[in-house]
């Protein structure tokens, strides 16, 4: 799997619809229109997200490895 920062991965996921609600700490929290989860992603400046954050993270805003590019 890719490794992308969180930084990276808020730009993503932004594309895709996702709204950025709040900032606690470096997590940013992002909500969806009509999708009952909530995205939680750590932005640690350009650190790379670790490969099991990134999976979940991926899980729950229903989006596969080919997003990323």
């Amino acid at each position: 799997m890719k490794s992308i920062s969180g930084k990276m991965l808020c730009k993503i996921v932004e594309r895709q619809g996702w709204v950025l609600k709040r900032t606690t700490g470096s997590h940013h929290i992002y909500s969806k229109e009509g999708v009952d989860v909530i995205l939680s992603i750590p932005v640690h400046g350009n650190r790379d997200l670790p490969k099991g954050t990134l999976r979940s993270i991926l899980k729950d805003a229903d989006l596969t490895e080919n997003d990323l590019e």
